[in-house]
């Protein structure tokens, strides 16, 4: 598939060194995709997008059915990345019995009381489901790493805050993901890379437009402001907790199209890679299905 060959190009190899500059957040992510032009790439992609929710669809029934695996997606970003919209056009497909979407904001003064992945332990989704994190405890060594102030709130012991205190904190969430795929659950992170460029255009469209106002926030714009050590510290965490059981991917968010098309297709794949099939019935359960015939039968 096109999105495939794209998967690969995309997907930030463990133990390598992430230079987000390095990576185009546009649509022509290879020389293929070049060569083809912009029209006719946006018109596979699209079609492969639309056969990647169906497909999904049916994956999602088996991994219900067979209740051994669970599947997290964590989708982090910029503001305006389009996190949401990620959502919303590839899981459009999904029963939402077996979604489910957590938005993880600002910590509540409970969470404060509590260790950095607490929160989200409590959102995990259970074996057959797929759970869907809206940021994450990425947040921890992303937006807490850029504005370390944050740190006073969280009631830590006394200790240096300095490298080897990230890197704890990137161990602890290897770890972590390692037990999480160690007992069932599938982790695919995406980081959306949007260009700073893209980023204006998307909130001024959100000024702009009477029904995307409500999105935007003064806070919004003070973020911007730290754009670099946002990129320093998304840079440093996707280097340093991209791991042979739990990659990162550094997808490109400035056409949604493309985004929503790879999101999609790594999904899908990795679902099928687990090779689902509906359970068979035990004996017992297939005399007592046949009784069942029987008796709907005799009515």
């Amino acid at each position: 598939m096109l999105a495939s060959g794209v998967a690969r190009h995309v997907r930030v190899e463990p133990g390598t060194k992430v230079r987000l500059k390095d990576h185009d957040p546009g649509w022509a992510q290879t020389k293929e995709l070049k060569t083809l032009g912009k029209a006719k790439v946006k018109a596979r992609v699209l079609a492969l997008l639309e056969r990647s929710r169906e497909e999904l669809g049916a994956e999602q029934s088996l991994l219900y059915a067979s209740g051994r695996y669970a599947v997290l997606v964590i989708l982090q970003g910029m503001d305006a990345a389009g996190k949401d919209g990620t959502i919303n056009h590839v899981m459009s497909g999904v029963n939402p019995q077996g979604c489910q979407v957590t938005a993880f904001k600002k910590p509540s003064a409970e969470e404060l009381e509590h260790d950095f992945l607490w929160r989200c332990v409590k959102a995990l989704p259970a074996r057959g489901r797929i759970g869907i994190f809206n940021r994450s405890y990425y947040e921890e060594v992303i937006v807490v790493r850029a504005h370390p102030g944050l740190l006073d709130a969280q009631k830590l012991p006394p200790g240096k805050r300095g490298r080897s205190f990230w890197k704890a904190r990137y161990e602890m969430i290897n770890a972590f993901e390692r037990h999480l795929v160690r007992s069932g659950t599938l982790v695919l992170k995406f980081f959306l890379h949007v260009s700073k460029k893209e980023q204006k255009r998307r909130f001024l469209e959100r000024l702009d437009e009477p029904t995307k106002k409500w999105k935007f926030s003064a806070s919004d714009i003070a973020e911007r402001g730290f754009w670099k050590d946002y990129m320093d510290a998304y840079e440093a965490a996707l280097s340093a907790t991209s791991t042979p059981w739990a990659p990162w991917y550094v997808v490109p968010a400035d056409q949604k199209w493309v985004m929503h098309a790879i999101v999609a297709d790594i999904l899908v794949s990795t679902i099928k890679s687990l090779d689902l099939r509906y359970p068979e019935p035990s004996p017992e359960e297939r005399r007592a299905l046949e009784h069942a015939r029987r008796e709907l039968e005799r009515e």
